[in-house]
C-alpha cells in the first residue's frame, strides 16, 4: 500500500524479458539468486505438501525394504 492506497502493477512476460535484458551483469546476478531463492522456496513447499499427504509414503516404504533386504545404502559424501 502507497498513501494509504493499493494498486496492481501487471507486467507481461514480454516486458519482463526486456527489462532483464537491460540489467547491468551485477543486477542480473542479484535477479538470478533471487529467482532461484524463490524456485528453492516452492520446491520446498510443494514437497513439504506432498510429504504431509502421503504422497512420498512410497519412499519411506522403498527405503524400509532396502534395509530389511541389506540393500540400503548410505547417501554419497558430499551430496
Amino acid at each position: 500500500m502507497l498513501g494509504g492506497l493499493s494498486y496492481c502493477l501487471t507486467v507481461s512476460l514480454a516486458e519482463i524479458k526486456t527489462a532483464v535484458s537491460e540489467l547491468s551483469p551485477e543486477e542480473l546476478a542479484e535477479l538470478a539468486a533471487f529467482i532461484a531463492e524463490q524456485d528453492n522456496a516452492a520446491w520446498d513447499k510443494q514437497m513439504d505438501e506432498d510429504s504431509a499427504s502421503g504422497k512420498l509414503d512410497f519412499l519411506i516404504e522403498q527405503a524400509d525394504r532396502a534395509e530389511a533386504t541389506g540393500k540400503l545404502r548410505d547417501w554419497p559424501a558430499g551430496q
